[in-house]
């Protein structure tokens, strides 16, 4: 069921759409922790450390790499984090297995992530309707062209902007216009789509004045205050639903 916080912003068709990609077209924790698990369990047979040793290792270089590149791109790699958790074990920075590492986390990522259900039948219903879609997301372009690609969804986005390529994690407004100035739309009447209240919720917001709408599938708390949603929704279908009668409404 969908709660709109503000009604009168859903009386007509976006002139354009922006996704975000993590948690807002699958669900992303699912397929991190077995991913992870896939990578604990191939330094651990490699190396005379156990589960807890790794976790701690690779938490403290997460924080690390975290704290000294703050909100960019490349404060996400895995391949910097495997790298630091390796240094920190003693190893050095083994660069051939910190490839290896960051190749068996990635590969086992994609192969376990799964799309939302109707999340392509509603991309279809934009794209006939000629609205723009774009997404913004954070990491870097490599590794979300790979995802775009596995999920088969690359025919289906206009353009793509990354935190790599704005220089900036969301919620800074760089990603979101430079995502706008990429689709021209005719209107000023943006939708953001994505599940986090901060990020993608009160940065849109502040940055493009868009209408926020939050994915809350796996239960999580919408947002509050500045970062509230305009509209919140817990399935694709009931964005298929309330698209296509707005349509109908406007036609």
């Amino acid at each position: 069921m969908m709660y709109f916080h503000n009604r009168a912003l859903f009386d007509c068709p976006p002139d354009a759409v922006l996704f975000d990609a993590d948690n807002t077209l699958y669900s992303y924790d699912p397929a991190h922790e077995t991913a992870m698990q896939a990578v604990r369990e191939k330094v651990t047979q490699t190396f005379a450390i156990n589960f807890k040793q790794f976790d701690e290792a690779f938490g403290r270089a997460q924080e690390e790499i975290k704290g000294r590149l703050g909100p960019t791109a490349s404060s996400h790699s895995r391949l910097l984090y495997f790298q630091r958790m390796l240094e920190i074990v003693g190893l050095g920075s083994q660069v051939l297995l910190a490839l290896d590492f960051e190749q068996t986390y990635w590969r086992t990522f994609l192969g376990n992530a799964v799309l939302f259900d109707k999340v392509k039948e509603f991309l279809d219903d934009l794209r006939l309707a000629r609205i723009p879609i774009a997404v913004v997301t954070n990491l870097t372009a490599q590794i979300q062209f790979r995802q775009t690609v596995y999920f088969e969804l690359d025919k289906y986005f206009d353009y793509i902007v990354t935190s790599e390529e704005s220089g900036f994690d969301k919620p800074h407004p760089a990603p979101f216009a430079i995502a706008v100035k990429k689709m021209q739309p005719k209107g000023n009447r943006i939708w953001m789509i994505g599940d986090d209240p901060v990020a993608d919720m009160g940065g849109a917001k502040k940055a493009i004045g868009a209408v926020t709408l939050q994915n809350l599938h796996d239960g999580g708390k919408p947002g509050e205050g500045e970062n509230q949603p305009d509209a919140t929704f817990y399935d694709y279908g009931e964005l298929r639903i309330l698209f296509n009668d707005i349509l109908k409404r406007t036609m």
